[in-house]
């Protein structure tokens, strides 16, 4: 049952996609009460300090509640397995079990589009998850957005310096409906409301039409008034480091996390962030649900006249 409840607890509020569910919840007047590991300011939110790895912790900040939704924005950082099943799986595993003590009305996740071709630990634990909520007896909607705009952003100083767009292989080999995080955060709060969006697993992305990094990088170009200049570097490059890694990886936890990073660096590199389409074994950007309006053009033009405050990528900036 979608939740009547105009309180709601936001799980990874202080992130990236959290901040802008917050604004959303905010600015549509629901109650949010907003999860952190510290004290932290967020306009118009009631922040509870907590950690959300500790199910015993959670209950206690929650102990006052009942009734009420649940969006979870947490994800595991750096995708490296111990991290992964920590955060992916665990700790919201530990919101799952407080909010259904609690009788929730509905619980809305934050996905991924990528866990359609699982090959990776951190894919393997949000699967995990999300077959945990689906047999759990909550309302839910599982949200599994392409890539975001943010993750497409991490070239726009390169080009302004006179440097080649990195892309690999051709550039053409991979695509994606990049969708921004305003337009995510709408659709996550629809999910509070909208029946035909209760019950589901739901991949979304931003308005069409699909774009390779080829494209991306023409984009970035045109708008920064420069003549296009590419670097091509082999995905296989991925390979070759976990090759070499993967002999130490059973004696350090560190070099096994670096393997596991090479892993992810091919994966993105080589696999597109659309539908997947598992009988013709193919990417559909047709069956690639959308929504929002807003576009990567807007995006990097408003990036190349005010900067990237709020899009840094930090750990992820390969990609």
């Amino acid at each position: 049952m979608l939740t009547t409840s105009k309180s709601v607890v936001l799980a990874g509020a202080t992130g990236y996609i959290g901040r802008a569910v917050a604004a959303e919840l905010v600015r549509q007047d629901y109650r949010v009460i907003a999860l952190a590991r510290q004290a932290v300011e967020i306009d118009g939110c009631e922040v509870r300090e907590v950690e959300i790895t500790d199910e015993d912790s959670l209950a206690s900040a929650l102990c006052d509640m009942q009734n009420y939704a649940v969006i979870s924005c947490i994800a595991s950082r750096s995708g490296e397995p111990e991290d992964a099943w920590r955060v992916d799986y665990e700790a919201n595993r530990n919101l799952l079990s407080v909010a259904t003590q609690a009788d929730a009305s509905h619980f809305v996740l934050l996905s991924a589009i990528c866990v359609q071709k699982p090959e990776l630990a951190f894919q393997h634990t949000k699967l995990k998850f999300e077959k945990a909520l689906i047999e759990s007896g909550v309302s839910y909607s599982i949200v599994r957005p392409t890539a975001f705009f943010k993750s497409l952003s991490g070239q726009v100083d390169r080009v302004l310096a006179g440097k080649p767009f990195i892309v690999f292989g051709n550039g053409r080999r991979t695509a994606c409906k990049p969708i921004s995080e305003g337009d995510l955060a709408r659709y996550l709060v629809d999910c509070l409301k909208d029946p035909d969006l209760e019950n589901r697993i739901l991949p979304i992305g931003g308005p069409g039409p699909a774009m390779t990094p080829h494209e991306q990088g023409m984009l970035l170009f045109e708008l920064a008034g420069r003549k296009p200049r590419f670097r091509h570097v082999s995905p296989g490059i991925f390979s070759v480091v976990s090759a070499i890694l993967a002999p130490f990886a059973a004696f350090s936890t560190k070099i096994a996390a670096k393997a596991e990073l090479a892993r992810i660096g091919r994966y993105y590199a080589t696999e597109s962030m659309l539908t997947w389409d598992a009988e013709r074994e193919q990417y559909d950007a047709d069956a690639t649900p959308e929504t929002g309006s807003d576009t990567l053009r807007d995006h990097y033009a408003k990036m190349l006249e005010s900067g990237a405050a709020g899009q840094e990528l930090g750990e992820h900036k390969i990609f």
